[in-house]
């Protein structure tokens, strides 16, 4: 799907990335923003009459959480566009299947595609400088290789996150170094309305930022070390109880509304 159309109601489903982690609100402490929030207000800007924007997604959720919950109430508010993002949690799982996770993905997006809906999917972001999962960088190679191929099959929109360089930029990640700045999602929604056939009206939104100035050894080390105190063990401590950072939490925008500007 390439050529620039408008849709009436865009509806969210999937995990952190999708709700906006760590993308702060304006005004409001408990809810995120994100790159879905973004791109429903470009949607809004373009479409022609009526537009409305509602965001399931949920920190931490696993695929078949996505799939099996969100989706199916995604598709009772009768969207004419549904992103469906998932899988990057499952992943990092020791004994993901990936073959297994692409199959479920393309079984949500035939079922999204039978109603007539549009589909917008994304690929992970290379791992390759990342801590920790750098190491499953394959799996991520290879879900994302799965994703191209569901989205040929069926025509989806994708959002080549594997493919933007910019996105390899440190200052694009936030403390944690899983989720994004605003500045990083900013430029996911315009990468993601170019993927929906639009021209977005900033152009260098793919460019990265010049060169960074070079860091002292010894402040990477200590800026390693307050990650992995603060971010990566307690990460590690919800998976040994087998917790989640989104355990008890509901969708921030179940019902659809015209998004913010």
């Amino acid at each position: 799907m390439t050529d620039a159309r408008v849709w009436t109601r865009y509806v969210a489903i999937g995990d952190s990335f999708t709700e906006g982690m760590s993308d702060a609100h304006p005004t409001r402490a408990d809810v995120y923003v994100g790159w879905a929030d973004r791109l429903a207000a470009h949607l809004a800007a373009v479409a022609e009459g009526e537009f409305t924007y509602a965001n399931l997604a949920v920190r931490g959720r696993l695929l078949d959480d996505v799939t099996g919950h969100q989706l199916p109430a995604a598709l009772a508010l009768e969207p004419d566009l549904v992103s469906i993002v998932g899988g990057g949690n499952d992943i990092l799982r020791p004994k993901a299947d990936i073959d297994a996770l692409a199959g479920r993905l393309e079984e949500a997006v035939v079922r999204i595609r039978a109603t007539g809906a549009d589909v917008l999917l994304a690929t992970p972001t290379d791992p390759r400088d990342a801590p920790v999962i750098r190491h499953v960088r394959g799996r991520h190679a290879t879900f994302t290789a799965h994703i191209w191929s569901i989205a040929r099959r069926h025509g989806c929109a994708v959002i080549d996150q594997w493919g933007l360089d910019a996105l390899k930029d440190w200052r694009m990640w936030s403390e944690d170094r899983i989720h994004m700045t605003p500045e990083g999602h900013r430029r996911v929604a315009l990468a993601a309305f170019a993927a929906l056939g639009h021209a977005p009206e900033e152009t260098e939104w793919a460019t990265p930022l010049p060169p960074a100035p070079p860091v002292p050894r010894v402040d990477r080390l200590r800026a390693d070390r307050a990650w992995a105190r603060e971010h990566l063990g307690p990460w590690v401590q919800r998976r040994l109880t087998g917790r989640s950072s989104g355990d008890h939490r509901t969708p921030k925008r179940p019902e659809p509304l015209r998004p913010e500007r």
